[in-house]
């Protein structure tokens, strides 16, 4: 009996009623994205409305693809995150400088290091790893080897890379990560969330850990 219960994190929000779907069906954190190009990306005000919208002991999350200083900035002078997730080449540096706890995402392309990731960002509250896809910095709904993770890293690990409720009970068990995360997996169509998705995701996860636990 394990007891562990994996966390879970639905990001790529747009709208309030969804974040507070989420909480409700038992999401630990919700994910907006900042990054222009993106079809999730909100802007301040949305994405105010959003974290505004989290009961407590739910966090707000921010993500970011190799944005400016003066931009995560704004964002924090604006907007309630809880933590920091960056996507793309940003250095530990940059990363550390806003005193805020950030995540760091890896994509997973082959010969990936996260031996050495884990190492350069030891002040990260985790590495996020993600399905490698040439010119795209997330959310693309493909998967990856799992069985590349090293085991015994030492820092927590958050899964993404086309998790839905129909193979995240699997990932679960392969993987044992701390937190599992979830875009394109709850959407009905890319950029608009799926209530019921939402829903199922959560689930499925919670039943996982149900069943490690009994």
């Amino acid at each position: 009996m394990t007891g562990k219960r994996t966390r879970i994190k639905i990001c790529g929000l747009r709208e309030p009623e969804h974040a507070r779907l989420a909480a409700e069906a038992g999401a630990d954190a919700v994910g907006v994205v900042f990054h222009r190009p993106s079809s999730r990306a909100v802007g301040i005000p949305e994405a105010a409305a959003i974290a505004a919208a989290l009961p407590p002991f739910v966090a707000a999350v921010g993500l970011f693809v190799d944005a400016a200083e003066g931009e995560v900035r704004e964002v924090l002078a604006r907007v309630r995150l809880d933590l920091l997730q960056f996507h793309g080449a940003e250095t530990p540096e940059f990363c550390e400088r806003f005193g805020v706890p950030f995540v760091r995402a890896v994509r997973m392309e082959k010969g990936t290091d996260l031996v050495e990731y884990a190492r350069r960002f030891f002040r990260a509250k985790a590495l996020l790893l993600d399905a490698y896809a040439p010119g795209e910095p997330g959310g693309t709904g493909l998967t990856f080897d799992w069985a590349a993770i090293p085991r015994g890293l030492p820092i927590p690990l958050i899964l993404s890379g086309g998790l839905t409720a129909a193979n995240v009970g699997r990932a679960v068990r392969e993987v044992g990560p701390w937190a599992v995360d979830v875009s394109s997996g709850v959407e009905a169509s890319r950029g608009v969330k799926d209530p019921r998705k939402i829903v199922e995701f959560i689930r499925s996860v919670q039943r996982e850990d149900a069943g490690q636990s009994a």
